[in-house]
């Protein structure tokens, strides 16, 4: 089995609890870390912004990213949310375990 940490930028620390929530009540991640206080610094619609936003790290099973992905674009309130796939390619094996316990496969969908 194969795992993905998935990297998301939020508007706020209230919208990024809403979307951690229920991907997790929804079992398609496992775990969600929120980390506040980040400024990002980004062109858009042709002019350079400066905001805060919110990181959001995902851990989930590889054949959920496109399900995680989608339901992060259905929840986000930016037109163009940042989702990023980044695999993992080791680390403990029995929190990698637990990942794939906490999710559920896109069979059981």
């Amino acid at each position: 089995m194969s795992y993905t940490l998935l990297y998301v930028t939020v508007g706020s620390l209230d919208e990024a609890k809403n979307i951690a929530r229920k991907l997790v009540q929804e079992r398609i991640v496992a775990c969600a870390n929120l980390l506040p206080g980040m400024t990002s610094i980004f062109y858009w619609e042709g002019k350079a912004q400066e905001e805060a936003e919110v990181s959001l790290l995902l851990k989930t099973r590889t054949e959920l990213v496109a399900t995680v992905t989608e339901r992060v674009r259905a929840l986000h309130s930016y037109s163009c949310p940042c989702v990023v796939a980044l695999p993992i390619t080791g680390g403990n094996p029995a929190f990698l375990e637990w990942i794939g316990d906490e999710t559920r496969s896109s069979a059981d969908s």
